[in-house]
């Protein structure tokens, strides 16, 4: 995290933000749920390939969640979805852990003055704590249900991470990990 820091000529107060982007639309996403015995639940199923995505950066420290809506994973977007992260946290320096997606790697995109960005290593989603916010978006406001426009999936989405980003400490629970802890210590 140093080399991250060499940046900060203000010497701006540190937040380390882990992002990720993810697809949410009208696929329906059936998981098992509970029925009275004898009866067997009855789940609807859409396969309609309509999605957006929706970018998300988690500051496990404090469990403050930052989220954008885009049509597009692209550079242009993540440099848009950087610039709405530096706006929201003026006063501090981003170090933003980013996997390795294109979009992250474009010599086009646009990182704020008061940033830097931090590469986690290849294929290792385990490493990034945004990943459960995924996970607790599906499980919570996506499994069987279907939608009938993809104007509707894009609004529970963001009703989704609405919720989880006015409840910071569950938000802190589910990803200030140990090691990500053991950080602001040193």
């Amino acid at each position: 995290m140093e080399a991250a820091c060499l940046k900060n000529e203000d010497q701006l107060p540190l937040r380390l933000i882990f992002q990720d982007e993810a697809r949410f639309g009208r696929i329906s996403d059936p998981r098992s749920c509970w029925a009275p015995a004898p009866h067997r639940p009855v789940v609807n199923l859409a396969l309609v390939r309509e999605f957006r995505y929706e970018y998300a950066a988690v500051s496990p420290w404090d469990g403050s969640l930052d989220f954008m809506t885009a049509e597009k994973m692209n550079t242009k977007t993540m440099s848009r979805f950087l610039e709405q992260v530096s706006q929201a946290h003026q006063d501090q320096f981003i170090v933003m852990v980013v996997d390795g997606a294109s979009s992250h790697r474009s010599k086009e995109l646009e990182i704020p003055k008061k940033g830097s960005l931090v590469r986690l290593p290849p294929y290792s989603p385990e490493l990034n704590p945004a990943e459960q916010i995924w996970n607790l978006l599906r499980r919570n406001y996506f499994a069987n249900r279907v939608f009938g426009s993809l104007d509707a999936a894009t609004a529970q989405a963001e009703s989704g991470l609405a919720e989880m980003a006015a409840d910071k400490l569950s938000i802190r629970q589910l990803t200030n990990w140990p090691w990500i802890s053991a950080i602001l210590k040193t």
